[in-house]
């Protein structure tokens, strides 16, 4: 008998569900029926953690409560019967009480945009619930599920080890308890008694966290029924006994068992497969037990990997070491298997049974020699060996389809085996394998000659194989550097891969083969031979517990109280998103009426559009109307350049792959996804052009070319000593927000009037572009962004893309409608950072002085022009970086593709010329045999000097931040340490580089109509103000700078300040928010319109000057003044002349300078950033605490660009990476080791609001430090093996990269296949 009622409670309430959807997962329950919005939807496959939240779980034969954080987005709702759900919501409000976690997250400064952070309240407060002890190692940890695209992580890990009871070592004296009390007065809710500060530590107390429902213990109903839910697509099951599971999959072999639903969530949302009947296998007791007997443990099918990482550790603990060999390698992948989220669900024999060919466990799982239990309905259970025979093809075993795998079985090792494990992925944590490997070997008794030995390897081949030749070669072998050798040789031809093989990088993966041998011989050598040294080719890099220091110079001691200019005031928001209050346009309630609108996108790259069907999706239930370039009533076309760039739905042609050709208005947003995929559409294919070489040979630009030259070319080559020519790649990027784009479209039923609410940084662009399509004036539009998830230049222009045929539809149907995309839906419509490709030729002296440089600039565009020009012009102007070239030509080329228009990105082409620059000096100081930073700092800009587009570098002080680094980061002496580092190892190697960075704040004059902004301040009959400005919040802090400028200008607290919303019908012209100039733009809008307003209220601040601002404002309102004043700025002063080649381009400069210090494993490619210390010139700043966040979040970011973050794109034009599980952006421990900045005193900028300086963009590049740290490591490992001289390294930096150009024996083995001879699996862009 099946119970068919799900009951869970949500927070402490419970809720009932009488006809539970299957296919409905607990965040979509969460968001849209209980109106909990604080978790997030950031990638819907459990990459980011945004919808992370805390699961509580009673075990009646314990009579325990487990409580572990799980990613809402896949869990399906089905799955809680009988749990405790409690989300950001449940812990704390600002209308109530603030948990500490929500408070000491937000004080911390570690919430910049927010989207990320609820998640990441829930992963701290889940570990405080199991450990309110933790030690920092484990709260770094515990992040390893969560992703964060603002704050560079630092802030968030240095405010949550105020938990941890090793935060600090001097007691009483610790410096935080001071600070934590002076924190306390500004708190914004009450703590309670949930937490205290001891010696440093923040004393959180469990004993007054919320209970967990008595009658989720009392009822054993809840646990004893059967369940059943039915809909008319799907069937879920819960058997309570195993006979009830295989009677039900005996009746239907087809079914699907979920654990975890990590496999099963991700094929059914993003691979469109549909399981009509789901069985959870997760309380059957036979299922979750664990059996440790003498010669091994048994793990039921069900239990967690959490569970089998607990019990791992445990056995690694109580017995003797040589038994546990294996365990201890299981334990070690489990670091990197996934998140906490994933790991606290997923299941053994779930990861078995999807027998993916790179499973991390299942190549273990073979070198152990494992054994399956199954089973099925009348027949007894059956013995299966995880041996060569167990996979039999593409994700299929020697499981019987009727049977069901009931327990693994893994064996101990003897005295005479050893055994390791080995993994190597882009990212180190939370990543999916690119080779994986289980390796053990057994001696003769007493021995060194092999008796057996298991190589089985992930990643090489359509299944995870046996190195079956290579292991026999082996046997009855001595173990010596011959059988090294031999086996190597062996592996080569046990593990081929064909140029252009599925997953790529066909030579590093065969040389990660080999690799992994070479560590585990060395280890095993290491322990036969029973040495005490390590040799440095055995072991990971260890990373030890981030730290880091922020100093920046503090208010005068006379500055008034009450002004706010300069103090690290935390966020305006910041609470709020601790909290999950803080709204975002999703968030917002959804109207009577409203419809969901999902898109039909083209499969083609560049095609001819045939016919497009939509009669079957019109049938599907929930569908509403079909919506195309038919039913646009005005303007069909957009853009920024100009107005006919691209369709808003596409008509005859397509352009991309990700294209909109149509549109279904659903009436939920899952009803109306399966209907656009239903939509059926028949192309004619026409070439696509893809890459940058591509559109060279093709002639495919948009013209014209941006050129600058200055001074005589030829001349200052003939002067040159030498002269050098090369090319360089520089890889996209995607944006990656963490809220993918998202709007609204509300009709008003007046005039063809519509609001648009939407997360785009140009409003005023959004509503004149919606005016034009809907053929109705730009007044009946009004724009309206409340805050973004994250932007970066990504929500600049793109937004457009949704925001328009979302209005259309809405238009059609006179009805409000909504669209948030998916994540992958978002990488594919969406472009990202520019690819370059830089073809050079620079001459210098023999001293290392720059004499010319001649330059083209290689942009890939994507398929409109969008900001390109503007992208490729800055990278033109700023190739140089900091240093003076006095003879130059720059060129840069449009490339016209057939990719996804690239767009703005933070640093707009500069990070990518800059590279080249940087490029250009290692080399000089290599052909000259130099030092790099002497050779820097030869070339370096002094005050005074002109740049090649003629304007006086001033007031950029690039060569006191340049000595300033030099003394913090202690650079000389470490560079010995490197030194000496790098000659007693071969396998890890050091690098230290030390990189200055000159950006150039404000629009360039070309476009300087962009350089204004204005604002208007309403001061109110209680002494509150509200402020409106151009700017749009979306994490960097732009509000709070604002409240801090109008405190100042008003002589106010910044407690009386407001700001709402951007909104187009109060600000008439919003200029983009990007460029870096929103502070000195805004600022200097807010500052005006203050100004005026003060000096209307002056007379009465005259008359009565012990009065407050609440009764100067009543006595000017009594004399009939107008207390709301509008305020405008613009940037005076760029008077650069294109024909003379002279002038002011930009408003000022902002400079920086690093050094980071990286180690790199020679065999693998990973490596650790072990510090970096940068030193920032930010003028006077509005608000340190911002700028510095600011500051290592770009640099966080630049690190992806130049270090980890491969975009892969098939040769049709199809992006490979469209989520986190394939595309990597930074983690927690990806962050330096040490991570130090320094604001540099004593500086101003008289072009500026109260002397500050723009930080968005300027501190992305000083990450090329570690890019280029990484190169001087790989050039000593080259060194070792008499390799001399330069080298090309393109960007990003990946694994792949490193390991392969580290030259030695084992990539030899592997020479790259030749260009032409094959069909790459992904290409270059």
């Amino acid at each position: 008998m099946f119970e068919t009622e799900l009951v869970f409670f949500v927070n402490g309430a419970k809720v009932v569900e009488a006809h539970p959807d299957p296919e409905i997962t607990l965040l979509t329950y969460l968001r849209k029926h209980l109106r909990l919005t604080g978790s997030k939807l950031g990638c819907g496959e459990g990459g980011c953690g945004a919808c992370t939240v805390m699961v509580s779980r009673y075990d009646r034969h314990t009579d325990a409560i487990s409580h572990y954080s799980v990613n809402a987005c896949l869990a399906p709702l089905c799955s809680l019967h009988g749990l405790a759900v409690t989300t950001v919501e449940g812990i704390g409000s600002c209308k109530t009480r603030l948990h500490p976690v929500q408070e000491q997250l937000a004080k911390s400064h570690g919430s910049q945009c927010g989207f990320c952070t609820p998640g990441i309240v829930m992963s701290m407060y889940t570990l405080l619930r199991n450990n309110p002890q933790p030690t920092r190692q484990q709260i770094e940890d515990s992040f390893d599920g969560n992703l964060c695209r603002c704050t560079g992580y630092r802030p968030i890990l240095q405010g949550f080890n105020y938990f941890a009871k090793d935060a600090c070592g001097m007691g009483e004296n610790c410096c935080r308890i001071q600070s934590k009390g002076a924190q306390n007065d500004s708190t914004n809710g009450d703590t309670g008694h949930l937490a205290s500060v001891t010696n440093g530590q923040v004393t959180y107390d469990s004993s007054q966290e919320p209970i967990f429902p008595p009658e989720l213990k009392t009822m054993s109903t809840f646990y004893q029924s059967s369940l059943k839910f039915t809909t008319s697509r799907v069937t879920w099951y819960r058997p309570v006994t195993l006979d009830e599971l295989l009677e039900i999959t005996a009746d239907f072999p087809n079914a699907k068992l979920v654990n975890g639903n990590t496999e099963i969530g991700i094929e059914t949302k993003f691979k469109n497969m549909h399981y009509p009947v789901l069985v959870a296998a997760t309380d059957i007791a036979e299922l979750n037990k664990v059996q440790v007997r003498t010669n091994g443990i048994t793990l039921g099918a069900s239990v967690t990997l959490a569970t089998m990482d607990d019990v791992f550790r445990k056995a690694i603990k109580d017995l003797p070491e040589h038994k546990t060999r294996s365990l201890t390698a299981f334990v070690e992948m489990l670091r990197w298997f996934a998140g906490h989220q994933i790991r606290n669900v997923a299941s053994i024999g779930g990861n078995i049974m999807t027998a993916s060919p790179i499973s991390d466990l299942i190549p273990l799982l073979m070198a152990a020699a494992a054994e399956l239990t199954v089973g099925c309905k009348g027949e007894p259970p059956r013995k299966v060996k995880m041996d060569g025979d167990f996979l039999k093809g593409y994700r299929r075993t020697a499981v019987h389809p009727k049977e069901v795998l009931l327990s693994v079985y893994i064996p101990f090792t003897s005295e005479d085996e050893y055994f390791r494990g080995f993994k190597q992925a882009h990212r180190k944590d939370d990543d999916i394998s690119i080779v994986n490997a289980g390796m053990m070997v057994r001696f003769q008794s007493g021995t060194n000659v092999v008796d057996d030995a298991i190589l089985a390897y992930g990643g090489m081949a359509p299944t995870t194989v046996l190195a079956k030749r290579t292991m026999n070669g082996m046997k009855h072998q001595i173990w010596d550097d011959a059988l090294l050798e031999k086996t190597c040789e062996n592996l080569a031809s046990d593990l081929p891969l064909v140029p252009g093989s599925p997953g790529g990088m066909v030579e590093y993966r065969r040389t990660l083969a080999t690799s992994f041998f070479f560590k585990f011989f060395t280890d095993v050598t290491q322990r036969l031979q029973q040495t005490t040294g390590v040799s440095d080719a055995v072991d990971d890099i260890e990373r030890n517990v981030s730290e880091g220091v922020q100093l920046y110079q503090a208010v005068s001691d006379d500055q008034d109280l009450d002004d706010a200019v300069g103090r690290p005031l935390v966020h305006t928001s910041a609470l709020l998103q601790t909290t999950g209050e803080a709204m975002y346009t999703d968030d917002m309630p959804m109207t009577d009426g409203e419809l969901y609108a999902a898109f039909v996108f083209s499969t083609k790259a560049h095609a001819n559009i045939l016919s497009v069907e939509a009669s079957e999706a019109l049938a599907m239930p929930g569908v509403v109307d079909f919506v195309s370039f038919k039913d646009i009533p005005g303007l069909t076309t957009f853009g920024l350049a100009k107005p006919d760039e691209m369709e808003i739905y596409a008509s005859k042609k397509v352009v991309f792959q990700g294209q909109i050709i149509a549109c279904i208005l659903g009436k939920t947003q899952i009803e109306a996804q399966r209907a656009a995929k239903a939509v059926k559409v028949e192309y004619e294919d026409l070439t696509p052009i893809i890459t940058i070489e591509e559109a060279i040979q093709e002639n495919s630009f948009f013209n014209p070319n941006f050129t600058v030259t200055n001074g005589d070319l030829d001349l200052g080559f003939r002067e040159s000593d030498h002269v050098i020519e090369d090319e360089l790649r520089i890889g996209p990027q995607e944006h990656f927000y963490l809220e993918t784009q998202v709007a609204v479209a509300k009709p008003t039923n007046e005039e063809g009037g519509m609001e648009i609410i939407s997360c785009s940084q140009f409003p005023s662009s959004v509503q004149h572009q919606v005016a034009a399509a809907l053929g109705v004036p730009a007044n009946r539009i009004v724009s309206r962004v409340k805050r973004i998830g994250g932007g970066f230049g990504g929500k600049e222009t793109m937004t457009s893309f949704l925001v328009l045929p979302v209005a259309v539809a809405a238009a059609k149907v006179n009805r409000p409608v909504r669209c948030m995309l998916d994540r992958d839906e978002d990488i594919a419509l969406m472009g990202g950072r520019h690819a370059f490709l830089a073809r050079y030729k620079v001459g210098f002296s023999s001293s290392g002085r720059l004499h010319a440089l001649d330059v083209k600039l290689f942009a890939n565009c994507g398929c409109s022009l969008d900001l390109s020009q503007g992208v490729v012009s800055r990278a033109v102007l700023t190739v140089e970086n900091a240093y003076n070239v006095p003879n130059v030509r720059a060129v840069g080329y449009k490339c016209k593709t057939n990719i996804p228009s690239a767009t703005a990105f933070r640093g707009f082409g500069s990070p990518q010329a800059m590279l080249v620059g940087e490029t250009l000096m290692g080399a000089i100081a290599d052909t000259v045999g130099k030092a790099q930073h002497e050779v820097r700092h030869l070339n370096l800009y002094h005050e005074g000097d002109l740049t090649y587009y003629g304007q006086v570098v001033e007031d950029a002080n690039i060569r006191k931040l340049w000595e300033e680094c030099m003394v913090q980061s202690q650079y000389l002496n470490r560079e010995k340490e490197v030194e000496e580092f790098n000659r007693c190892h071969r396998w890890k190697k050091r690098g230290i580089a030390f990189i200055p960075t000159k950006y150039c704040l404000s629009y360039p004059k070309s476009v300087n109509f962009y350089n204004q902004a204005c604002a208007l301040v309403t001061a109110y009959m209680d002494g509150s103000v509200l402020v409106s400005h151009c700017g749009t919040e979306m994490g960097q802090g732009l509000h709070t700078k604002m409240i801090q400028v109008a405190s100042r200008a008003l002589g106010i607290s910044a407690s009386q300040v407001y700001i709402n919303d951007t909104c187009t019908d109060k600000i008439h012209m919003t200029c983009a928010t990007a460029a870096s100039t929103g502070s000195d733009l805004n600022g200097g809008a807010v500052q005006n319109a203050c100004e005026i307003l003060a000096k209307r209220l002056n007379p009465y601040r005259q008359a009565r000057p012990k009065g407050t601002f609440e009764d100067w404002v009543k006595a000017a309102y009594l004399d009939r003044v107008h207390l709301s004043a509008a305020g405008h700025y613009r940037i005076e002063g760029l008077d650069h002349d294109p024909v003379t080649n002279k002038g002011r381009m930009f408003n000022y400069f902002t400079c920086g300078v690093a050094c980071s210090e990286v180690e790199i494993d020679c065999l693998t490619g990973d490596h650790q950033v072990l510090q970096t210390d940068i030193v920032m010139d930010v003028g006077k700043s509005l608000n340190p605490a911002i700028d510095i966040g600011q500051i290592e979040g770009a640099f966080m970011q630049g690190y992806g660009l130049y270090c980890l973050e491969q975009h892969k794109m098939n040769p049709s034009g199809s992006i490979l990476t469209r989520g986190p599980g394939t595309y990597k952006i930074p983690g927690f421990r990806n962050i330096p080791v040490k991570f130090n900045v320094t604001l540099l005193k004593d500086s101003g900028n008289p072009r500026a609001v109260y002397s500050s300086k723009g930080i968005g963009e300027p501190p992305l590049f000083l990450a090329s430090s570690v890019f280029f740290a990484l190169k001087n490591a790989i050039k000593s490992a080259r060194k070792d093996e008499g390799v001399t001289g330069d080298f090309r390294l393109d960007s990003p930096a990946t694994p792949e990269k490193i390991r392969m150009a580290c030259k030695d024996r084992f990539t030899e083995q592997f020479p790259a296949a030749e260009k032409g001879s094959y069909k790459p699996w992904f290409v270059e862009l």
